[in-house]
């Protein structure tokens, strides 16, 4: 299994990026997904994750009314799209697949594939 995270870049604040992440190696639909990130210094942390039929999602406190995730099951593609961006949601984005768990429990960092990551820089 292998996840491609790409769709980083420069942004001012109160600018929008949309990060893809696109799934390759079993079928999609049996992932549930996630987003985390991780800034310089931080431990890594969720953003947002959602159920393998995109029904259920859940978003830190942090980016709730910001960040939507959503997912195309016959794309294999899972989107973040972030709008309203903060200079402190600057980070390496990764997104992260569980076979075995839950949004709920990706949600706590237990996923079995995890994605190379892509930076979000967000300039005042």
């Amino acid at each position: 299994v292998q996840l491609q995270a790409s769709g980083g870049g420069l942004v001012q604040t109160g600018g929008s990026l949309r990060l893809t992440c696109q799934v390759s190696g079993r079928t999609f639909s049996s992932y549930a997904m996630g987003w985390f990130r991780q800034a310089p210094g931080k431990e890594r942390e969720i953003v947002t994750t959602i159920s393998r039929d995109g029904s259920n999602t859940y978003y830190a406190e942090s980016v709730k009314g910001r960040f939507t995730i959503s997912r195309d099951n016959t794309k294999g593609t899972v989107y973040l799209q972030m709008n309203s961006l903060k200079t402190e949601d600057t980070a390496v984005y990764f997104c992260a697949a569980t076979i075995r768990g839950s949004y709920v429990s990706i949600s706590a960092g237990l996923s079995d594939y995890w994605g190379q990551g892509t930076q979000v820089t967000v300039s005042s």
